[in-house]
């Protein structure tokens, strides 16, 4: 693969909603740039850019893949990014590194969900955008009702300015609006014609409105076309990539991966009208030695900054991190300091990656794409700097983990894994996490779907070699007592020689002030003071067992105020004996209930759902606290919902809304659980004790 220059290089994102044709549209252009000589596709599993085993056995993309295509002297690195929601970090990722994006949609229906979140995406990065309208040879394929629809939501700044020849089977080409001549062929191969006569007068409307869209962006301009003046294809060309390049303009284009038509007219837009990363503004950090804001400008001229945007398990050359140069050059064989962990790495040999593919280079330049093999220190997110004027870049914002599933090691051999195994999993996918809860005893892994989180097992078992199953996540409940209540705790056991004996009157009620306050009552010494503290510390063991359902008693005030001892029977161990049968005897007459955790749950979904979403929340035993605006078309619910009613919420809430709602929760507090549902976890704990006994 060639070297070329910043101005030659196009960084492109394409995204989009799973099974729009971005991995299809991918290997097309890589087909006709003469990059393969072979058309791979998603259904036989040997395209380019999907080669992980899980994207081969699922058909879909998982991971964002990086594939190099040249085309008229220029180098575009398409970043292939995963559509489904499950896989959205990746997505994330690859606009974080992108000058330009790529919303594919195909021409047979509306843009769905997973257009929308692109597109939210891509306006807080606020990078250049376009439309490829996707298989315009397939059935029911209409290029102007997608343009209508596409106008009606997005408004005028929706812009043709490659549109189709026919459409479905008679799909042959597309028009170029802005040289006004119509391509067809594939590649070396592609001619340019007159415009069928028969699409003139839809072609000159489309005209019109790309005319109308490059001039605003430009006065000069502006004041010749309200002259009736008609715009050269040089003006037009520079009023719609100014236009593009604020994100003023939304172009459309399209064109079919399965015949490969309008990809050359694709290609040629591209590099065309997209930005290259010497049009970018310098990049801003903060430089860890002082603090200070500094910039670095796209250039090799500049110190090194080289930012970590994914990494990979490798299972040929290990850790695999992919990296963008935004400014300087990053060498094979030489040093580099990690600026957020404060390391130097040392740099083996560097690659220009495509898809699987390998291809040694001894540097990436100002504005490429590249990537590094066996880095120790490095993760995603971090910069590559040089050591002598470091810088720290932004990392990037990666949406929170909604999903949970507990898992457990299938073998002794498997628990030793696990805990590396996981470690190495999170530090390739930041949407990944994982953690022991203290009080369920539970592994906890949690990403952004169910897919999602199969993915991460399978990979565990494939790549590390460990295997789990999951199993039900525990909720964390909690007791506590509703009245006073005393009771008498004795142990007494006589064995032949010296025996035990212990006998305590213990007082409990409720304490909503705290956790738990343990009082001394004695008089008398009718229990010695050096066993208090034994008493104390069976009551305590009592409260962690539970009574009801063998969860933790809490907001307890308990009292030991009268008792007996022995003065040879007597002990600590005795004493704590008794304190515990003290504790379980009383709270058997204290009104015992059982608590769950309530969490605060923040909704965000479009108007048109709020209404099911909020029966929904009624149905999981939430309490809506209120509803208010959050941005054009969208609501935040806030909510108390019970957490064993949010398990699966993540499942329930983009079943409810297509995809479209999102969450966040916080523990909010503890409360009562209803008769009849304490009643069913009740019986539960005690069958799972018996059969734990068998």
């Amino acid at each position: 693969m060639k070297q070329v220059g910043i101005k030659a290089i196009r960084n492109v994102a394409f995204v989009g909603h799973g099974g729009s044709g971005k991995t299809s549209l991918t290997e097309a252009l890589l087909f006709t740039t003469g990059g393969i000589d072979r058309l791979g596709k998603v259904e036989d599993g040997n395209t380019t850019s999907d080669f992980d085993a899980d994207e081969v056995k699922r058909k879909i993309s998982i991971n964002a893949s990086v594939v190099p295509v040249e085309w008229k002297d220029h180098k575009i690195n398409i970043v292939d990014a995963p559509g489904y929601l499950d896989f959205i970090g990746d997505m994330v990722g690859a606009l974080h590194v992108a000058d330009a994006a790529v919303l594919v949609t195909p021409a047979q229906g509306a843009p769905e969900v997973g257009f929308d979140i692109a597109l939210e995406y891509i306006e807080k990065r606020g990078i250049a955008r376009a439309v490829f309208i996707s298989k315009m040879d397939r059935e029911n394929a209409d290029f102007e009702a997608r343009l209508k629809e596409l106008r009606e939501r997005f408004g005028a700044r929706v812009v043709p300015v490659i549109v189709p020849i026919g459409a479905e089977a008679a799909f042959e080409g597309v028009i170029d609006l802005i040289s006004m001549r119509a391509v067809r062929g594939v590649g070396a191969k592609a001619t340019e014609s007159e415009i069928p006569v028969a699409l003139q007068e839809q072609v000159s409307r489309y005209h019109d409105w790309l005319e109308e869209s490059a001039a605003e962006g430009d006065d000069e301009l502006t004041l010749k076309y309200l002259e009736g003046e008609a715009l050269t294809p040089e003006e037009v060309r520079r009023g719609l990539k100014e236009g593009i390049a604020t994100g003023k303009l939304m172009p459309v284009v399209c064109g079919s991966a399965s015949n490969l038509s309008g990809l050359t007219a694709f290609l040629n837009f591209i590099i065309g009208e997209f930005p290259s990363p010497a049009d970018m503004s310098p990049v801003k950090g903060t430089n860890p030695q002082n603090g200070h804001e500094e910039a670095r400008k796209p250039d090799d001229s500049e110190p090194l900054c080289a930012f970590v945007f994914k990494t990979m398990a490798d299972p040929y050359v290990g850790k695999l991190t992919y990296f963008r140069v935004m400014s300087g050059v990053l060498r094979s064989d030489s040093h580099v300091w990690n600026a957020n962990k404060e390391r130097d790495e040392r740099v083996g040999q560097i690659f220009f990656v495509r898809g699987k593919q390998q291809e040694p280079t001894p540097a990436v330049h100002a504005g490429d794409i590249g990537a590094i093999a066996k880095l120790q220190e490095t993760s995603t997110g971090d910069t590559l700097t040089d050591r002598a004027k470091p810088i720290v870049l932004s990392g990037i914002d990666f949406p929170a983990p909604v999903y949970n599933v507990a898992i457990r090691a299938k073998s002794k051999a498997d628990e030793d894994r696990l805990g590396p195994a996981l470690s190495r999993l999170a530090e390739e996918d930041p949407t990944f996490r994982f953690y022991r809860d203290p009080e369920t005893g539970q592994t906890v892994v949690s990403g952004m779907g169910e897919s999602h989180l199969d993915v991460v097992i399978e990979r565990m078992k494939r790549k590390f070699g460990t295997e789990v199953t999951t199993e039900e996540l525990r909720i964390p409940y909690r007791e506590t007592i509703r009245s006073k209540a005393q009771a008498q705790g004795k142990h007494k056991k006589q064995t032949g020689g010296r025996g035990q004996y212990g006998d305590c009157w213990i007082e409990i009620e409720p304490y909503p002030d705290g956790e738990f306050l343990f009082e001394d009552r004695i008089v008398g010494g009718v229990i010695p003071k050096q066993y208090i503290p034994a008493v104390e510390k069976g009551v305590r063991d009592a409260m962690r067992r539970g009574v009801l359902a063998g969860y933790p008693v809490v907001n307890v005030k308990c009292a030991v105020y009268d008792g007996s001892y022995h003065t040879v029977d007597s002990s600590d161990q005795a004493f704590q004996i008794a304190g515990s049968l003290g504790f379980q005897n009383a709270a058997a007459k204290a009104n015992m209930v059982l608590l769950e955790p309530v969490l605060k749950v923040e909704i965000i979904v479009p108007d048109d759902f709020l209404g099911d979403v909020i029966s929904d929340l009624n149905g999981k035993r939430g309490r809506v606290m209120g509803t208010e605006g959050a941005g054009p078309g969208r609501q935040k619910i806030t909510a108390l919902v019970p957490q064993a009613e949010m398990v699966r919420y993540a499942i329930d809430l983009r079943s409810i809304t297509r995809g479209r709602g999102r969450f966040s929760t916080e523990f909010s507090h503890y409360d009562e659980v209803p008769a009849h549902t304490a009643q069913q976890i009740i019986e539960r704990a005690k069958k799972e004790r018996a059969e734990a006994e068998k």
